[in-house]
């Protein structure tokens, strides 16, 4: 709520004639913009079991996240965490930059880290493989784009899914990351689509 605070002078004694003088409201303060807005629990693709959203912290989360971790600063920085009671969950970062051409940047850098991660996870994970995919742009705001990162350990006979997107309104950059065990082809794709567009469009 917009508050106005009023200041008024003392009353002058002029030496010809009283007059009195009172200064004039000062205009109001312009309120602070509103912070970007993170996605519902229930705006994620449907799982087999509910989503639960977890609260929003500042910063950068302390276990990191995998394919992004260096790229995004701390400061300006929000996330969210996401999960079910089976093995999904998904995480939501907000970043607002000093300025959108600033803000570009950041989101040029992530797709990099997006699109080259799978190949810096095999160099720290010998035994690792998997395939990643660039899945194209989804048209909200300055724009939105999403990728899939499938991968496996043979002898361990262990499969991962996840899907990540990046999208940008003006100086928010937001990233998203939805995981669980499986691989593509029982990943909701479409419906992360659709998350990404709800997430870019819901920051302001």
């Amino acid at each position: 709520m917009r508050t106005t605070r009023t200041f008024r002078t003392a009353l002058l004694t002029a030496a010809v004639a009283g007059l009195a003088a009172t200064a004039l409201p000062t205009a109001p303060a312009a309120a602070a913009p509103a912070a970007p807005k993170f996605l519902s629990a229930g705006q994620w693709p449907a799982s087999l079991t509910p989503w639960t959203a977890g609260p929003v912290h500042k910063g950068l989360p302390e276990d990191g996240s995998v394919c992004t971790a260096g790229t995004i600063p701390a400061k300006g920085t929000r996330h969210r965490d996401f999960r079910t009671e089976l093995d999904t969950g998904a995480r939501q970062t907000i970043t607002v930059a000093p300025t959108a051409a600033k803000a570009e940047v950041l989101a040029a850098e992530l797709r990099t880290a997006l699109a080259t991660c799978l190949e810096r996870l095999k160099e720290q994970e010998p035994g690792l493989e998997g395939v990643s995919r660039y899945h194209g742009r989804v048209n909200v705001e300055e724009g939105a784009h999403v990728y899939s990162i499938d991968t496996s350990y043979p002898e361990a006979g262990s499969t991962d899914i996840g899907l990540h997107s990046v999208g940008r309104d003006g100086r928010t950059v937001t990233v998203l990351e939805w995981g669980q065990l499986g691989d593509l082809d029982g990943a909701p794709l479409k419906g992360f689509r659709k998350t990404t567009g709800t997430a870019v469009a819901k920051l302001h």
